[in-house]
C-alpha cells in the first residue's frame, strides 16, 4: 500500500499540514524540518498524487511568471536571471508558467482555477490592466521591478534612480565633463528612473548633458553598439557613457573597439544590472548592481507565502543597488 502524507507525519512527529507544506517547498517551514520530511518521504517511497491534491485543495499547482513582454525590451540576461531566482524557490510541486502579457488579446484564460499565484515582472504602466484583472480574480499577486503604491499585493523594487545617480556622480568624480547616456525603451519605468537619476547627478555638479549625448536604445546589445557608434562619430565625442543596462554597455564597448577607441583610456563605460557576464568582459564592466535574481527569489518566497495564507494584503519591499567598480571606467586624463 502506497505511503501517504499522514504516514510521513506520524514518522516525523509533525502535523500533516507541516508535511504538505514541506513537500511543496513552503518558505514557512524551517529548512531542518523540510530536509527531515523529504528524507522520510524518500525512505517510504512517497509518490504525490497532484490530481487528487488539486481536487481537494482546489489548486492548480501552477504559478504564473509574467513579463510585460518577452520579445520586446526584455534582454536575455534579465529574463534568465528572473527565471533563475524564481526557480530557486518554487518547488517541484508547482508548475511554472512563463508568458509575456503582450501575448494575450484578453485575459479570460487567467483565473483562480488555473493559477494559484502570479508573479509579474512589470516594466510598463501598460501592465495595469493585467494587474487589475488578476486582483479581480482574487489571485495572489507579487509585482516586481515597478513601484505601484496602493495595491493589494506584494511590490518588490530596486532603487534604480539612486543607482543611476551614483553612476553619474562616479563619472563626475573621475573628472569627466563630456558624459553621455544610452537609454532603454521609451515608456518603461526602468528607463525613466535611470535617466532621471543620471541627469540629476550631472546637473547637481553644475554640468549639462547636451541632447546629442542622449541616445535611445532598446536594452539589446545591438542597440548599445549602434548608439555608441553614433556618439563616437560626433565632432566632439563624449569621454564617458552611462548605459541603462549591461547588455547595451557590452555592445557599446564592442563598438568603441571597432572604431579604434580604447576602454577606458579613450572612453569610459558604465552599465546597469551587474549581469553574470559583466565581470568577464575585457575590461571587466563597471556597473550598478541591481539584484534581479535576489528580487525574483524574494518574489517567489512571497508568492508561496500568499498561496499558503490565501492572503492579498499590501506590502512594499525596497532592495538597494550598489556601484560595482571594475575596469571599464577610469579617471579622465587629457582633453
Amino acid at each position: 500500500m502506497a505511503a501517504t502524507i499522514k504516514d510521513i507525519a506520524r514518522l516525523a512527529n509533525v502535523s500533516h499540514t507541516t508535511v504538505s507544506r514541506a513537500l511543496n517547498n513552503s518558505p514557512l517551514i524551517k529548512e531542518v524540518t523540510k530536509r527531515k520530511i523529504m528524507e522520510i518521504a524518500r525512505e517510504v517511497n512517497y509518490i504525490p498524487n497532484y490530481n487528487a491534491k488539486s481536487l481537494v485543495l482546489q489548486r492548480s499547482h501552477t504559478i504564473g511568471l509574467f513579463f510585460t513582454s518577452i520579445s520586446t525590451g526584455t534582454s536575455s540576461s534579465f529574463f534568465a536571471a528572473t527565471i533563475r531566482g524564481v526557480n530557486s524557490v518554487v518547488g517541484i510541486g508547482y508548475n511554472l508558467f512563463v508568458r509575456g502579457i503582450d501575448d494575450y488579446e484578453d485575459f479570460s484564460t487567467i483565473h483562480r482555477k488555473r493559477f494559484d499565484g502570479i508573479i509579474l515582472m512589470s516594466q510598463s504602466d501598460a501592465d495595469n490592466e493585467f494587474i487589475e484583472h488578476v486582483l479581480e480574480q482574487n489571485i495572489p499577486l507579487v509585482v516586481l521591478n515597478r513601484l505601484i503604491p496602493g495595491g493589494h499585493f506584494v511590490n518588490i523594487v530596486s532603487n534604480d534612480r539612486e543607482g543611476s545617480r551614483e553612476a553619474g556622480r562616479y563619472l563626475i568624480e573621475q573628472g569627466h565633463e563630456r558624459i553621455a547616456i544610452i537609454e532603454g525603451i521609451k515608456g518603461f519605468k526602468s528607463t525613466e528612473q535611470r535617466r532621471a537619476g543620471f541627469l540629476e547627478a550631472i546637473e547637481q555638479s553644475g554640468k549639462m548633458v547636451p541632447q546629442e549625448y542622449q541616445i535611445a536604445g532598446d536594452y539589446t546589445t545591438e542597440s548599445g553598439h549602434q548608439a555608441m557608434r553614433q556618439l563616437l562619430q560626433l565632432q566632439t565625442p563624449p569621454t564617458a557613457v552611462f548605459c541603462s543596462n549591461d547588455d547595451m554597455a557590452i555592445g557599446a564597448m564592442n563598438a568603441a573597439y571597432a572604431l579604434g577607441y580604447k576602454v577606458p583610456e579613450d572612453v569610459s563605460v558604465i552599465g546597469f544590472d551587474d549581469i553574470n557576464f559583466a565581470r568577464y568582459t575585457n575590461p571587466a564592466l563597471t556597473t550598478v548592481k541591481r539584484p534581479v535574481e535576489q528580487i525574483s527569489a524574494h518574489g517567489a518566497e512571497k508568492i508561496m507565502e500568499r498561496i499558503e495564507e490565501d492572503a492579498n494584503r499590501e506590502e512594499l519591499i525596497f532592495l538597494e543597488t550598489a556601484l560595482m567598480e571594475r575596469q571599464s571606467a577610469a579617471a579622465r586624463s587629457g582633453s
